[in-house]
């Protein structure tokens, strides 16, 4: 199933802006949208390395009789193929254990009523589990609908960012879609990142110009962020080892979803690359 989104369906408005979204992701990207209508308030995804139990707020559980009905016609609209998961195995008779075998799985920045602030710059605990744990990347949409014409790519050198730029590349391919990088330097030389780049055998588009770079230094973050258009897909690795306590997800990607109002695809420490 790796070439396929999963999508836990909210019936209400504001869900139905992350609906388009992930709609919009696997239209420009040829993926197979998967669209999960929750029964019960909790579902268990099984990584290999831990067990996360996901509690979902309210808002999933309601206009059950017409959610099949409005994630049917949007997709049609869209041309999407789409088809609904089923749950077939339960840890217990109302806890339904749900696949991890997906290319992406789109997340609002809260799926949990565990979480008191739901807005832009506070990503909920059971999304950051799953983004911790998973080996798919995960979409973290945009509160209202907004399309992208390009990617950025965050590119700090770490492994989790060569990841992001390796999904970064793959997703350029797909769609034809320019690709930038964006560097916040506040102490190394831009020689630093070509050396790593080179390393990885992740250079040569940046060096033929067919990707580019945006390479900030002497300025303050907020400043330099100013330069990554609005209809960018922003492509980026969560790393820290605050990663692991669920509170932070280190102090530069806190900073950069904070500022940033673009739709976020985040490759955690056990993210592959998507087929």
């Amino acid at each position: 199933m790796r070439n396929e989104l999963l999508h836990i369906f909210r019936n209400t408005p504001f869900g139905k802006q992350a609906y388009l979204q992930s709609l919009y992701y696997c239209k420009a990207v040829g993926m197979h949208l998967k669209v999960y209508l929750a029964e019960h308030p909790q579902f268990l995804m099984y990584f290999p390395d831990s067990i996360t139990t996901v509690d979902l707020d309210k808002s999933f559980l309601r206009a059950k009789e017409t959610a099949s009905e409005h994630a049917l016609e949007l997709a049609q609209r869209y041309d999407v193929p789409v088809s609904f998961l089923k749950p077939t195995e339960f840890t217990a008779s109302t806890l339904p254990d749900l696949p991890v075998d997906f290319g992406v799985m789109c997340c609002p920045r809260s799926i949990s009523n565990m979480s008191s602030k739901i807005s832009l710059g506070h990503i909920g605990p059971r999304v950051r589990e799953i983004v911790g744990q998973a080996t798919f990347p995960v979409l973290i949409p945009t509160p209202v609908f907004n399309e992208w014409n390009q990617i950025v790519v965050f590119f700090g050198g770490s492994k989790n960012a060569r990841m992001a730029l390796k999904i970064g590349y793959g997703l350029q391919n797909k769609t034809g879609l320019p690709l930038r990088l964006f560097t916040y330097s506040t102490r190394k030389p831009r020689q630093h990142y070509i050396d790593l780049m080179q390393e990885h055998d992740l250079y040569e588009p940046v060096e033929s110009g067919e990707v580019g770079w945006i390479f900030s230094e002497n300025q303050e973050l907020k400043d330099a962020l100013y330069a990554v258009r609005h209809d960018s897909l922003a492509i980026i690795g969560a790393y820290g080892h605050s990663l692991v306590k669920e509170i932070l997800f280190g102090s530069f990607m806190e900073s950069v979803q904070q500022i940033l109002p673009n739709n976020l695809l985040i490759a955690g420490p056990n993210c592959q690359t998507i087929d």
